[in-house]
């Protein structure tokens, strides 16, 4: 976002929060996939634009930095295409080195697959929630130390730029949101990506929980703001 007065900072992020969250709570409600990534993108596009416009002088289109705007959107599209290709890819590879037949195959009933398997799948599933932190937890970080220092920047028009650093009381808080919020109603959501898209086997799970994985992380390190949902759900399509 470009030209922001110290007066309206606190108002464009409660409007983006506001905005975020009503559209992430109704798609959890219906049990949609939703990306918070391109939610969060588009909320902060767009009160730019409205700042902008409701300025007395320059052009709508001049309150967002259209560069940044640009490198956001192109690793938000291209990493879902490699996550669906990584997991298409290993699925194969495993299919020929892989010879296990629990893997191919459906628990029978309320039966649960074999321990070694669940143990295979906790891993990789733990490695999405760690990738899943590594990025998406970032972008809520980021948004309340903006929340901070537009408020410190109303509080104290002359004290000079503000301090962005991010204190470790937001880390923990969004960790903790993050972990609750999973555990309170994410079965939505997994029913929606374990259910309806494709009927996951244990091979299936694993091939795509991996891929996903490694593309997150990979962004992570590039520091390239990707949609943990979107790189999931096109693992899954791959597999």
């Amino acid at each position: 976002i470009l030209q922001v007065g110290s007066g309206s900072g606190l108002a464009m992020v409660f409007a983006l929060l506001t905005a975020a969250i009503i559209w992430n709570l109704g798609t959890w409600y219906l049990g949609l996939p939703a990306s918070s990534s391109h939610t969060l993108v588009g909320s902060i596009i767009g009160v730019g634009l409205a700042n902008q416009f409701l300025a007395p002088a320059g052009s709508a289109t001049s309150g967002v930095d259209w560069s940044q705007a640009t490198n956001l959107g192109l690793s938000l599209l291209i990493s879902p295409l490699i996550g669906f290709g990584l997991s298409a890819i290993l699925l194969v590879v495993m299919k020929f080195l892989v010879r296990k037949k629990e893997l191919y195959e459906e628990p029978k009933g309320n039966q649960p697959p074999p321990l070694w398997i669940r143990a295979i799948l906790i891993f990789t599933c733990t490695g999405v929630s760690f990738a899943h932190g590594s990025n998406d937890a970032q972008k809520s970080m980021g948004i309340i130390t903006l929340s901070l220092a537009a408020y410190a920047a109303a509080a104290d028009p002359g004290a000079g730029p503000p301090n962005l650093a991010v204190p470790a009381w937001v880390i923990v808080s969004c960790a903790t949101a993050m972990g609750l919020g999973t555990a309170s109603g994410g079965w939505r959501i997994m029913k929606t990506m374990g259910h309806k898209i494709i009927r996951l086997r244990p091979i299936n799970g694993f091939a795509a929980e991996s891929a996903a994985a490694t593309v997150i992380l990979v962004a992570s390190y590039l520091k390239a703001p990707v949609s943990t949902t979107h790189v999931i759900s096109a693992s899954i399509m791959g597999v």
